[in-house]
């Protein structure tokens, strides 16, 4: 049975700061952990390593439903090019629209900016799936990655004052 969808009104964004490294691996683990398992590739170790070399509060933010927080995003922002870092919603929480809401705001200021975002996901993850179906198109790939790019879309021309 689908998981309903959550009213958009209960969802927001909260900055990060350093202090949330340890919530967001927790976060990061658990959405993940099936798909490296699936690849027999989970390594809490390595799962810290990785979400530690790209921690930067300045670029990420808390996915809050009714004040609570369920997932966090992170992009860089380059001038032609974001790179989505992190995209992870709670398992407990998916399924219910929240990170087609988050993937939504992202590329609507990059749509803004007229700028493409690219990513990298975990080969066999569903969220290849959910990727795709947002625009994404595959770039290439390895033995445990999938890169994708969605390039920038058309953007109204600004008003010069």
């Amino acid at each position: 049975m689908k998981a309903p969808q959550v009213n958009v009104q209960q969802l927001g964004l909260e900055p990060a700061d350093d202090g949330d490294f340890e919530a967001l691996l927790a976060l990061r683990i658990a959405a993940m952990r099936e798909g490296l398992e699936r690849l027999g590739r989970f390594d809490p170790a390595r799962v810290r390593e990785r979400l530690g070399r790209s921690f930067s509060p300045a670029n990420t933010r808390h996915i809050l439903l009714d004040g609570q927080r369920v997932g966090f995003m992170a992009v860089t922002r380059g001038e032609s090019m974001w790179r989505l870092d992190h995209l992870y919603v709670d398992p407990a929480c998916a399924a219910q629209g929240i990170g087609g809401w988050a993937l939504g705001r992202i590329l609507g200021e990059a749509d803004a900016e007229g700028v493409a975002v690219a990513l990298t996901a975990l080969k066999r993850s569903d969220a290849n799936r959910f990727y795709e179906r947002h625009g994404f198109r595959r770039i290439d790939e390895n033995d445990w990655d999938v890169h994708y790019l969605r390039p920038a879309q058309n953007r109204s021309p600004r008003q010069e004052s």
